[in-house]
């Protein structure tokens, strides 16, 4: 299938669309960008602009100027209206496939996201970050640039990330300190409660898991996590 773009929407020079994406009204997409399958974008999302850093180049990259490193994005996210992604100074800003991306969230340049994963309206990811895959992060979270969330790790909203969030933890505050486990984003990856019983005081002091019974593709994760 074709992608439908509103008359209205900016697709700048140096933008690359796979098939199937829904473009919305006054979303401005500029080049270097990479956008795969089936993602829907809503109204005046802006995707591709310059990196918000005092030495970074800003071209007019919707009449054709480009530079940067982009912003490469995959396949079937959700993309809400106003959301934003700058691109990168150092290398690409990269956002994964079946994301989930509430009104008014803002990822910065040079940041990786995972798939799968969820930004609460209003959260911003500062640049350099990684937000990895099946992670959570609730209404207004601000993430300190140069941090790391962990994958499966729920942050819960107002939340202030100064630093790393390990795996399938639940994590609240100012700044945020772990509180707990993510027992429903465990229990969706397929680990049986009795499991994720065993695997609570790992989690909680972010130390190597025991991953006996846990599924291979939650190991997988896990231990790409814990290999840095």
């Amino acid at each position: 299938m074709g992608n439908r773009i509103h008359p209205s929407a900016v697709i700048g020079d140096g933008v690359e669309l796979g098939d199937d994406n829904v473009i919305g009204p006054f979303a401005v997409i500029v080049g270097p960008t990479v956008i795969g399958t089936g993602n829907w974008i809503g109204p005046h999302v802006t995707i591709g602009t310059p990196a918000s850093h005092r030495a970074a180049p800003h071209p007019t990259a919707w009449e054709g100027e480009l530079d940067g490193h982009g912003v490469t994005i995959g396949d079937g996210n959700r993309i809400r209206e106003y959301f934003s992604a700058h691109q990168g100074t150092q290398r690409s800003t990269d956002i994964g496939s079946a994301g989930y991306f509430l009104r008014g969230s803002h990822v910065a340049h040079d940041c990786v996201i995972g798939d799968d994963v969820a930004l609460g309206s209003n959260v911003v990811v500062g640049g350099h970050s990684e937000v990895w895959s099946l992670a959570n992060l609730g209404l207004g979270v601000t993430v300190h640039q140069r941090s790391k969330i962990g994958p499966g790790a729920l942050v819960g909203m107002g939340a202030v990330v100064r630093g790393d969030i390990g795996p399938f933890s639940t994590s609240v505050g100012v700044p945020a300190r772990v509180s707990g486990v993510n027992a429903v984003g465990l229990s969706r990856s397929g680990v049986a409660d009795d499991v994720i019983t065993r695997l609570e005081p790992y989690i909680r002091e972010q130390r190597p898991w025991d991953v006996a019974g846990v599924p291979a593709e939650v190991i997988a994760l896990v231990k790409r996590w814990e290999a840095g």
